[in-house]
């Protein structure tokens, strides 16, 4: 196998070099917004093509095949919670803080950035995969589990958890994961307000206000998305 297949940093560079760049990654999020909404093997390659204003075969420039756009999709969202997450612990030095900090940047891409889209496509077409495909898209998943897995450690060290890490780990991320199949944003709660309850009703014990995100900048009251 080649090892671009696998090495996140590089399979991050690769899709962020070159003029056809801003291209790439609208295919990127219009695929990840296609497969929501129809399924990945529903949507055909023409359909995405058309979506982005190409032609089918021109998708090709800038993807080998569907498969690899349906990795790039999970890539995509892995890549930029991981990118927050590193942005939300350097901010923070306290447990408690780091904890919900990073809570709130998954759950805010899940609602906000390109986080719902590809964990809809993690949770419902991981089968559509390649054995190949599906270690590389883990070698970028076990980095962001392993930011979770120190910051929930840190937390249970330091007496605000009590439990084993790894078991509070897996049941956090999956109950946010898998709002994908239940939450609405048209509902009862608008999203930053569902957030806010997602995150009393998995972690109660976080004392209140801790771990803003996303951040304003210093001098200015305004809320800054994360770039």
């Amino acid at each position: 196998m080649d090892k671009r297949d696998d090495d996140p940093d590089i399979r991050g560079a690769a899709r962020d070099e070159g003029p056809d760049s801003a291209r790439r990654r609208e295919v990127i999020l219009t695929a990840g917004r296609l497969f929501r909404e129809h399924g990945y093997e529903r949507t055909t390659v023409r359909e995405l093509a058309k979506a982005v204003g190409l032609q089918s075969g021109s998708l090709f420039h800038h993807f080998r095949s569907k498969e690899e756009i349906l990795v790039a999709v999970m890539d995509n969202g892995i890549q930029e919670v991981l990118d927050h997450g590193r942005q939300a612990l350097a901010r923070y030095a306290a447990p408690a803080d780091r904890l919900a900090a990073l809570f709130r940047v998954h759950m805010w891409s899940m609602l906000h950035g390109a986080g719902g889209d590809a964990m809809n496509a993690l949770v419902y077409e991981w089968r559509s995969l390649s054995a190949q495909s599906q270690r590389g898209v883990k070698v970028l998943s076990d980095l962001y589990e392993g930011m979770w897995q120190e910051t929930v450690a840190a937390a249970v060290y330091a007496g605000l958890l009590a439990g084993d890490a790894r078991v509070i780990k897996r049941c956090v991320l999956g109950s946010m994961n898998l709002t994908v199949q239940w939450y609405r944003p048209g509902g009862r709660l608008a999203p930053d307000a569902f957030i806010e309850a997602m995150l009393q009703a998995c972690l109660p014990a976080l004392p209140a206000g801790v771990g803003k995100w996303p951040l304003a900048p210093p001098g200015d009251g305004a809320v800054q998305r994360p770039r």
